[in-house]
């Protein structure tokens, strides 16, 4: 019997092996979101063989499928879920995942799911994972104060408007002037 599911986040990718690097960045994203960067590489190497095992070779000319990445803090692991809309091919467990916390099921859905669990670090599990607090909903923006009305731009100091678009010239690596 699995864990009540404490946290879960997912995305919705196209199955081309560009999947790959999303799903990678998803995976860094939501681990440090979740401040459990330590488990970062692990998870990194078993997305990476999930997704390619689900994406594969691509047949150029066939309509690629969609996949659902899913994240999912239980217990005392983290899951990494991939389901494929396709039915067929018959999705096949990398052998660097092989094992009781990994698996290929088919749902009742006709989609697959290929799974693997990756263990949290000792003497952490899903419940004391310091997740991190979410935007506000939306029947606390609607019962929020109007925004404070901006000036106008033609209020702003002629040297203001240039520092603003000097900014946003400028490369990323470059060093703001001062």
């Amino acid at each position: 019997m699995r864990d009540q599911t404490v946290q879960v986040d997912d995305l919705k990718l196209v199955a081309l092996p560009s999947a790959v690097n999303c799903a990678d960045l998803f995976v860094r994203f939501t681990l440090v979101e979740w401040r459990v960067e330590s488990m970062v590489p692990e998870v990194r190497r078993a997305t990476e063989a999930l997704t390619k095992a689900v994406v594969g070779n691509p047949n150029p000319k066939a309509t690629p499928t969609m996949l659902l990445f899913r994240l999912r803090l239980s217990g005392n692991c983290l899951a990494i879920e991939i389901e494929d809309d396709r039915q067929t091919p018959t999705l096949v467990l990398p052998r660097s995942l092989a094992g009781p916390q990994s698996g290929v099921t088919m749902l009742s859905s006709g989609k697959q799911l290929i799974w693997t669990e990756v263990p949290l670090p000792k003497g952490m599990d899903a419940t004391v994972v310091p997740l991190p607090r979410r935007g506000t909903t939306r029947a606390a923006a609607a019962a929020a104060p109007p925004p404070v009305e901006l000036p106008a731009a033609d209020d702003l100091s002629p040297d203001v408007m240039e520092r603003i678009l000097e900014g946003l010239r400028r490369d990323h690596g470059e060093p703001p002037r001062i």
